[in-house]
């Protein structure tokens, strides 16, 4: 019986696969013909002790982003692939309506952007970068959502893919429409 070590298991976004490929291991051990009581007892626990050493080390997967944009927009579809490139998924919605996603998430006119974006119940209008939506996930305060007004041109999706935001503020806005800057760059 081939025996698995540490590196013969890469990283995957399914704890479940994780976990079935080291029962279907497991029980691959135990069918296997081999007479030797501790052959098969010692793969059996390499194999435990690595899914279990996989397990653990995994990291936790990322909420889904459902976005919302206009059908034409390919600043709004260089944003998705910013936040793909985090470890994030994006599911697309285009739409012709953005004003009424835009009303039924509180979005103001003067918080507006192009596209608007629900993640784990906070709301992302326009090109906020991902790393202040996982802040925003980490920290999780008592905000509708995070806004980088109107279409900054040194933001994610409005710029060279790779290069750094520079020059615009994202913000924090509440229910009343009330905002503080969440990151200035």
């Amino acid at each position: 019986m081939k025996k698995l070590n540490s590196g013969s298991i890469k990283r995957v976004n399914s704890k479940g696969f994780i976990w079935a490929m080291g029962f279907a291991a497991l029980l691959l051990g135990a069918c296997d013909q081999t007479t030797d009581t501790k052959q098969n007892t010692a793969a059996m626990a390499t194999t435990t002790a690595t899914v279990s050493s996989t397990k653990q080390s995994a990291q936790p997967l990322k909420p889904e982003v459902v976005m919302y944009k206009p059908p034409t927009c390919d600043c709004c579809t260089g944003w998705a692939e910013h936040l793909r490139k985090d470890g994030f998924t994006v599911v697309v919605h285009k739409r012709d309506d953005m004003d009424v996603i835009k009303s039924k998430y509180e979005v103001t006119d003067k918080l507006a952007s192009c596209h608007t974006a629900i993640v784990d119940g906070y709301v992302i209008e326009g090109h906020v970068p991902a790393a202040d939506v996982e802040r925003l996930l980490k920290e999780r305060p008592d905000v509708v959502g995070l806004t980088a007004p109107g279409m900054p041109m040194k933001s994610p999706g409005m710029q060279t893919v790779g290069q750094k935001p520079e020059a615009y503020d994202v913000l924090a806005f509440d229910k009343d429409g009330n905002t503080t800057v969440f990151h200035k760059y």
